[in-house]
């Protein structure tokens, strides 16, 4: 979905395939098919943007095929679909049964990630709709933070990596006249886990083609005001190059029973849900809701924040709601200025099938609804800030 800012330049919408988990190329291109199209219809609209997920293996294909990425564009073309930015935080196996910790690796000391990140710069260059000229891709924040903070020499070989990566990209935009982006994605746990946490190591790297990806789950569960994140940001000169618009878990009074319980109810295998408390010493937090509401290990005398997705048009019932002003406020400094912060907007919520099981879309129909009703209040969300939506 494409917007014109009243500056006149063009804001980007669009939604994050990794909730539809694949591995393969024919995965993805069944993505396509059963799902982006369908949501797609459900808009009313001929052209629909989707943060593509591309794990390693499809993204191996690709690279080694030129024919199946003209394929590959000719078929996003042919169901009306474009592609401006890529999700390329998890590595592979993001469909498993149980993630947790896995999403993190290979990380930003590891060879493997500046290759796959490589990978994705030159299909994302390839894929690019005629008319465009910038796409992003968003990543892993360098690492989990352990062991990654007490190893000396993790820091320098992570900067090295990213420097390197500018610089293909660099060669990327000579060669292809295509300007492709990677935005540092700060995520609860990790060593980059705020906006405050990514300012040093970008500056490190000191190029623009490496930014920050403001995710607004992340960063309401950590409890960061986006005014002060958004304003550090910019005095840094560090770009936003890209928005993740997803909302987190919120509880305001987590020492009632029936509170831990309806928390309970969002503690499940697959994914790491790290939780978090601001109080009058500083942040605390544990890994996952499951420690958390155990017992013990929080405070629990001011709110809690999870960080697990939930759908931004239905917060979870009383006495849990979400981080959804998080959001309003964070987009309205993004793109309601006179300028636009970033240009590339992707609705991120991964977790429908991690719902409590009463929530959970039961078919297609209704996943394809509730990602339609997502993007509709996106869209709303940016016409009320003075964007026209284009056809």
């Amino acid at each position: 979905m494409r917007f014109r800012h009243p500056d006149g330049s063009i804001v980007h919408l669009s939604y994050c395939t990794n909730v539809h988990p694949a591995e393969t190329l024919d995965g993805v291109r069944a993505q396509l098919r059963d799902h982006c199209e369908p949501v797609r219809r459900r808009l009313g609209r001929d052209r629909l943007g989707i943060g593509l997920w591309l794990a390693r293996e499809a993204a191996r294909v690709l690279i080694n095929d030129p024919a199946e990425l003209r394929a590959l564009r000719a078929e996003l073309d042919s169901r009306g679909l474009e592609v401006v930015t890529l999700n390329g935080f998890p590595y592979e196996g993001f469909g498993a049964d149980e993630v947790k910790y896995r999403v993190y690796r290979p990380d930003w000391t590891e060879p493997e990630r500046l290759a796959h990140t490589t990978d994705l710069a030159r299909l994302l260059a390839a894929l690019l709709p005629d008319d465009v000229t910038e796409g992003t891709i968003s990543t892993l924040p360098l690492a989990w933070r352990t062991p990654y903070d007490t190893e000396p020499a993790a820091a320098r070989t992570a900067r090295a990596a990213l420097t390197t990566l500018a610089q293909r990209l660099d060669a990327l935009a000579e060669l292809t006249g295509k300007s492709i982006r990677i935005g540092l994605e700060p995520e609860p746990g990790c060593t980059v886990e705020t906006t405050a946490d990514a300012i040093a190591p970008v500056t490190d790297v000191g190029h623009e083609r490496i930014g920050i990806c403001v995710d607004t789950c992340h960063l309401a569960t950590s409890f960061e005001d986006p005014d002060t994140a958004l304003d550090a940001l910019t005095a840094a000169g560090i770009p936003v190059v890209k928005s993740q618009l997803s909302a987190a878990l919120h509880a305001e009074h987590p020492h009632l029973p029936e509170v831990r319980t309806a928390l309970a109810a969002f503690a499940e295998p697959r994914f790491l849900h790290q939780t978090r408390t601001s109080t009058a010493a500083g942040l605390r937090g544990t890994d996952d809701l499951d420690e958390a509401v155990a017992g013990g290990a929080l405070p629990d005398s001011t709110p809690w924040r999870a960080h697990f997705h939930v759908p931004l048009h239905a917060p979870p019932a009383p006495p849990l709601t979400s981080t959804l002003p998080v959001l309003r406020a964070t987009l309205a400094r993004l793109v309601g200025g006179p300028v636009p912060l970033t240009r590339h907007l992707e609705v991120e919520t991964y977790t429908w099938q991690a719902l409590p099981a009463e929530l959970r879309p039961r078919t297609r129909t209704q996943l394809a609804d509730g990602i339609a009703a997502e993007l509709t209040l996106a869209r709303d969300l940016l016409v009320d800030l003075g964007l026209k939506e284009l056809p």
